[in-house]
């Protein structure tokens, strides 16, 4: 039989589809994307703001129609949105055959064959639970980069955000779990390694009792093939000088880090119930930068918070301007049901919001195409991502670009290169976020 599987939403969540479609391969489903040909669809939904749960929407919709229709057999919906609205969605979408929480997962071969012997019901597990199932993953990134998750959930319980009721506390993967499956990854072919959870730099506190990231970076560096490991999800206040030690002496760990910090206003930052100060904010940049010249920061604010004046509006932009982060994203605030930001006074009219939102980007796009040309001339390490088409020209991406969602370098050469191999190449122009280069 054939099984389509739509992943939505995060990075994080698409760990989870991997492990379902291992499994799934594991007992000989074949995998499509045709929806017309598929007997099985299963959609890993999201919906950590209001756009992501409207797509999740808009994709059970279009998929019920294939049940409704005959073609498909079994509707599954699995992830944040099924743990959030469980008996909803099977009440309101009655095509659905199977809802599965986000700690049962690891059911998902329980939930097929439920699904097919014509059974509707919700599969849900102890929200702290940690599903570990010995099925290796089905690797969908393209073979040379995946994404490991060393944790799940989340402490921290910002106003704004529904995560910790959906994904439960923040619980560790077992040290011994993760080189597993690090190796495994190597062995399938895969040079990058990037380290995602809701929070990373948390890691192993509450396993070992001590922040554990630094003691785990140095295991997996020690691992044959995988040529860069690239961390996510560092909180700025939870970063010690243990951690940036290891990132300094380890030449697999790439020099960039993406520290989600929200907001630069002390008031906003204490509303969001966020664990740091504008000037920890600024002295962790400033630190990170001392230590690590050539570290490449990401980050992402919210736009829009519940009371936000224009001044604070302001303070951010000259955050901003002055701090220079090399990637960000702002995000409009998302007024989230069962989150206390939802039930703030003060609510911002959607428009105020986008427009604040467009200022920060419009600024952070001129301070990208300026980093983007202080890059000429010097010589980097890129991975191979493919060819371009047609043309003699390749794609790739430096140490300071994340998969998905930061630039791309484009090396024009006649010299067959193969994806997923590194090759030093010459930046000699740039183009808005992405660079131009040429061999060495």
């Amino acid at each position: 039989m054939k099984i389509l599987f739509i992943s939505l939403g995060c990075d994080k969540n698409l760990v989870d589809t991997e492990v379902m479609l291992g499994m799934l391969a594991s007992r000989g489903y074949e995998m499509t994307n045709d929806e017309q040909e598929a007997d099985i669809i299963v959609i890993n939904t999201c919906c950590f703001i209001h756009d992501a749960k409207e797509e999740s929407i808009q994709n059970i919709l279009e998929m019920a129609e294939y049940k409704k229709n005959g073609s498909a057999k079994a509707l599954i919906v699995t992830g944040c949105m099924a743990e959030r609205y469980r008996q909803e969605i099977l009440d309101e979408i009655p095509e659905v055959d199977e809802v599965l929480g986000t700690t049962a997962y690891d059911r998902i071969l329980d939930a097929v064959d439920a699904a097919l012997a014509g059974q509707h019901e919700v599969m849900t597990a102890d929200l702290d639970a940690l599903p570990l199932p010995e099925t290796k993953r089905l690797v969908t990134t393209g073979g040379h980069f995946a994404y490991l998750k060393i944790a799940e959930g989340c402490d921290k319980h910002c106003t704004y955000c529904i995560i910790p009721k959906i994904r439960g506390n923040f619980r560790s993967v077992p040290m011994e779990r993760l080189l597993k499956e690090a190796q495994d990854l190597a062995e399938q072919g895969v040079k990058e390694l990037i380290l995602v959870a809701q929070e990373t730099t948390l890691y192993g506190k509450d396993l070992y009792g001590e922040k554990s990231l630094p003691k785990l970076l140095r295991e997996l560096c020690k691992i044959s093939g995988i040529r860069w490991i690239r961390i996510l999800y560092c909180y700025p206040e939870e970063i010690t000088d243990e951690l940036i030690q290891v990132m300094k002496e380890e030449p697999k760990i790439c020099h960039y880090l993406d520290l989600p910090i929200q907001h630069a206003n002390d008031t906003i930052l204490k509303r969001m119930g966020r664990r740091t100060s504008k000037q920890e904010l600024i002295d962790i940049v400033q630190k990170l930068r001392k230590e690590i010249p050539d570290i490449c920061l990401r980050t992402t604010l919210i736009t829009g918070f519940p009371g936000e004046t224009q001044e604070q509006h302001e303070e951010v932009m000259e955050f901003i301007d002055t701090l220079e982060f090399d990637r960000l994203g702002a995000f409009t605030y998302s007024p989230e049901e069962d989150t206390p930001a939802a039930t703030f006074e003060d609510q911002i009219d959607e428009e105020v919001k986008e427009d604040r939102q467009a200022d920060i980007m419009e600024l952070q796009q001129e301070i990208a195409f300026d980093k983007a040309e202080d890059m000429i001339g010097r010589e980097v390490l890129v991975m191979i991502e493919g060819k371009v088409a047609d043309e003699n020209a390749y794609v790739g991406r430096t140490y300071r670009d994340a998969p998905n969602v930061d630039g791309l370098i484009f090396i024009n050469t006649d010299v067959e290169l193969i994806s997923g191999d590194f090759a030093k190449v010459k930046v000699t122009g740039a183009l808005d976020y992405d660079l131009i280069g040429e061999l060495m």
